[in-house]
């Protein structure tokens, strides 16, 4: 689920002390059904298990696959001529008790290219890549325990 970038930047998230010269461009949330604060690390294990590329639907496999032919990346930190991105991922309590994973896209356009890439690329991130994102890392949380 789409969250406002208060979600983010209303917290005393550590990453802030790091990023103050980058901007909020998304905030999403992931349901973890049963998730407890010290299921964090659990989490990880599971989006790893299931981040694998081939598990991804062809879109998103096709537009990553473009970007990792245009970018030089790591894990949670792309920089490229167009773009700086942070991706921070957090676990906080959700309004219904259960703890849920957060993430937020922290970004630094380079230049008039990099804001207009941005742009371009925003209706895809919303439409495909999100979503995607969305149905593997909730899947992996409820299958976590049967990999």
């Amino acid at each position: 689920m789409r969250l406002p970038k208060t979600a983010h930047t209303s917290r005393p998230w550590r990453v802030h002390e790091l990023t103050s010269d980058f901007s909020v461009e998304d905030v999403w949330s992931f349901r973890t059904p049963g998730a407890g604060p010290d299921d964090f690390p659990a989490m990880l294990a599971a989006m790893r298990a299931a981040g694998r590329p081939v598990q991804q639907p062809w879109p998103v496999r096709f537009l990553f696959a473009v970007r990792w032919k245009l970018d030089m990346e790591s894990a949670r930190e792309p920089a490229n001529k167009t773009v700086h991105t942070v991706m921070h991922l957090g676990w906080v309590q959700g309004t219904n008790g259960d703890h849920e994973l957060r993430m937020a896209v922290l970004v630094k356009p380079n230049g008039w290219f990099g804001r207009l890439y941005m742009a371009a690329i925003a209706p895809f991130r919303h439409l495909i890549v999100y979503p995607a994102l969305t149905r593997q890392w909730e899947r992996a949380w409820r299958e976590r325990r049967s990999r």
